[in-house]
């Protein structure tokens, strides 16, 4: 799906604006993956920070680096570029997931099992809400690139919606509850699910 201009323009200007995020960027550069992006909650908070004028950044649970690589079966290389992260950039709640393996392990998590990813861009169009389908990256000259599969609505627009693609309506209530968006930011709105 394509995305209005004006919204890439400005979540640029956000995130290049932003000195932990734009570190951030620069440390997973150094992995030389080929396929990556840093997404999910990083992406939504630094938004909605800007956009509620916080003076300072919100805690992160974690920074979520999403990469794609198919021909990489081990588990332990996660932890290796998480381990390789926390040298680059110390202190830093970094989350590393290969998104080909995703398939794997989703059932015995979330309790249904999925179909096997088949690139950066759908596994970040599977995410759970659609304003936290977005990922940025950063080109070796510099440039930072956008991934935003549903769009940028949600995010600029500050609206929670679940993303039905693999994320269960109970694993979405379970999501709203914990992640206490409205008192993280005010302005947010929650668009609750029907049915059971």
């Amino acid at each position: 799906m394509s995305f209005l201009p004006a919204f890439e323009t400005r979540l640029i200007g956000i995130a290049q604006a932003s000195p932990w995020f734009m570190a951030a960027l620069v440390a997973v550069r150094q992995l030389g993956l080929n396929s990556w992006c840093i997404g999910a909650g990083a992406v939504r908070s630094l938004v909605w920070d800007a956009l509620h004028d916080f003076s300072r950044p919100s805690a992160l649970a974690d920074i979520d680096v999403a990469y794609f690589d198919a021909a990489t079966s081990s588990p332990r290389t996660d932890a290796t570029f998480q381990k390789q992260l926390a040298t680059i950039l110390p202190g830093v709640p970094w989350e590393v997931t290969n998104q080909a393996r995703v398939h794997e392990w989703f059932e015995g998590y979330f309790g249904h099992p999925v179909q096997p990813l088949l690139s950066l861009e759908e596994a970040v169009a599977s995410w759970p809400e659609y304003a936290t389908c977005v990922g940025l990256s950063l080109t070796p000259d510099n440039v930072i690139e956008v991934i935003a599969p549903h769009g940028l609505e949600d995010l600029f627009g500050m609206v929670v919606r679940r993303n039905p693609m693999r994320v269960s309506i109970d694993t979405y209530r379970d999501r709203v509850t914990k992640k206490r968006y409205t008192e993280r930011w005010p302005r947010v709105q929650i668009v609750p699910c029907q049915g059971a």
